[in-house]
């Protein structure tokens, strides 16, 4: 069908769906952007002016098939939108949600350029989220192989997999140590991004597809590592990377100094009432909060330190503004919500009184190039100063952390811990032990929810060849996206 109308990009602006003010969305954890209605979706999703190299495709870990999937919704043709988004992307609704597309698709569109690029994330959320409450399902066609694999952590990564295998008639156990499915979808991002009925939707879905979870099951204590090898006939591994990485300066461990995901989990379970653990809630109320480090984490615990009514969030990083590593829509929802950012300054070490942390000592940081052409962050001589602090947050990121019993089942990992896994072949993110697969964030490292659903369908991909029922090439898939191993 042909366009209705070529310059509808310039006649129709770019407009995100209805967005609650500031003022307001802090005074509770739900999500803060609405949804679409179908004449919203249509209306922008005409925008796309199907450019001869879809960038925004390219751009996408997942790749997925955006351009037609937008021709789709124009069309008011819901149900095949929702099928071919699920072809590549086993997560839309979570990712059109939270993944970064200011960086990735939505930045390399081409009315990216003084247009407004196309609300590429919006329309994705808004097919799922409306098939979903029309009764449209994802399809399983394929008959029964009889095989079985068990899928370790229902984080991203382990879902995806699990999408891919039950698709072609592979049962997958999904195992997980929490009580919900999701990881870190459930209890490291806020509900403020990501409200957790949409994870329950996704899990009944996902059961109704026959996929079979396990929950509060921890892989080496309530079940041995050796007996899933010997009843299953391959094994996933997409645990994720919990280890926080620290600073290294006096002070953090003092008891109002906080990792950020425990202050997340904390919070998570007391919106959800949810039982505590580890921990606990650890509630910021009238406290000066310093935040250390700017990525999409720290983001998470700025906002929420607001909506637990702190006194003041300052979020400390040691690069410049144009040097953040998180998502720019994060930081400007930050900023809306009151956090104040204070950049080029390298934490040195906690102030302690009385055995609590009272403020942070900082050094000023500016960048240098060395004679390699190599940026680096030198500190400025002179330049101490202190902020005072009632509460700080790390959040310098993660790291994986290799379970006691990979050594004995011949899991090879690198220096840092994470696990090696083959990309490509003989058979996708294959570990060194031939029947266990892996992949997400304990392969590549701290990385985007989408990059893990990537990893998780390249496993089912290797997993379903491995056990012989041939070589399957996903949509999208078989576009040569660097994975790091």
């Amino acid at each position: 069908m042909a366009r209705k109308d070529p310059l509808h990009f310039l006649n129709v602006p770019r407009q995100m769906p209805r967005t609650t003010p500031a003022s307001l969305r802090i005074q509770e954890f739900k999500e803060i952007t609405g949804q679409y209605d179908r004449d919203q979706a249509s209306e922008q999703a005409a925008r796309c002016i199907d450019c001869g190299n879809p960038y925004c495709e390219w751009e996408c870990p997942v790749h997925n098939y955006i351009p037609h999937w937008l021709r789709l919704v124009e069309d008011g043709r819901l149900f095949e939108a929702a099928e071919l988004s699920h072809k590549t992307n086993s997560l839309p609704e979570m990712c059109g949600r939270i993944c970064p597309q200011d960086r990735l698709c939505e930045g390399a569109c081409t009315l990216n350029d003084g247009y407004g690029a196309v609300t590429i994330g919006s329309v994705e959320k808004y097919i799922t989220d409306e098939a979903f409450k029309q009764g449209w399902r994802p399809t399983v066609d394929a008959e029964p192989s009889g095989k079985q694999v068990a899928v370790i952590g229902a984080g991203p990564a382990g879902l995806a997999c699990a999408d891919v295998l039950i698709r072609h008639g592979v049962q997958p156990v999904v195992f997980d140590r929490y009580a919900e499915i999701g990881g870190l979808l459930t209890f490291g991002i806020p509900p403020f991004k990501l409200e957790k009925d949409v994870v329950r939707t996704r899990r009944a879905v996902m059961e109704e597809m026959g996929v079979q979870f396990v929950l509060n099951t921890e892989i080496g204590s309530d079940v041995s590592m050796e007996k899933l090898l010997a009843d299953y006939d391959a094994v996933f591994m997409g645990m994720g990377t919990y280890q926080a990485v620290t600073g290294g300066f006096p002070g953090e461990s003092l008891p109002n100094v906080h990792p950020a995901l425990d202050y997340l989990i904390g919070n998570i379970r007391q919106v959800e009432g949810w039982a505590q653990q580890g921990p606990g809630y650890i509630d910021l109320k009238d406290k000066r909060v310093v935040v250390l480090g700017a990525g999409d984490t720290a983001m998470d615990c700025n906002r929420t330190a607001i909506r637990q009514g702190a006194a003041s969030v300052t979020c400390v990083h040691r690069r410049g503004e144009g040097q953040l590593r998180g998502s720019r829509k994060e930081y400007k929802n930050a900023r809306e919500e009151g956090v104040k950012f204070l950049f080029n300054r390298q934490p040195v070490a906690i102030v302690e009184a009385d055995g609590k942390a009272v403020g942070v000592r900082f050094m000023r940081t500016r960048l240098t190039t060395d004679g390699d052409g190599q940026t680096r962050i030198e500190q400025v001589e002179d330049s101490e100063e202190v902020i005072d602090a009632d509460a700080v947050v790390v959040a310098f990121g993660f790291r994986p952390q290799p379970a006691e019993w990979f050594k004995a089942n011949r899991i090879t990992v690198h220096e840092d811990g994470r696990v090696l896994a083959a990309p490509r072949g003989p058979f996708y993110m294959q570990t060194s032990n031939p029947q266990i697969f892996a992949g997400g964030d304990m392969v590549r490292g701290a990385d985007l929810v989408v990059t893990a659903v990537y990893e998780g369908r390249q496993a089912a991909m290797g997993i379903i060849e491995y056990l012989g029922l041939g070589r399957i090439e996903l949509p999208g898939q078989q576009l040569d996206y660097q994975t790091a191993v």
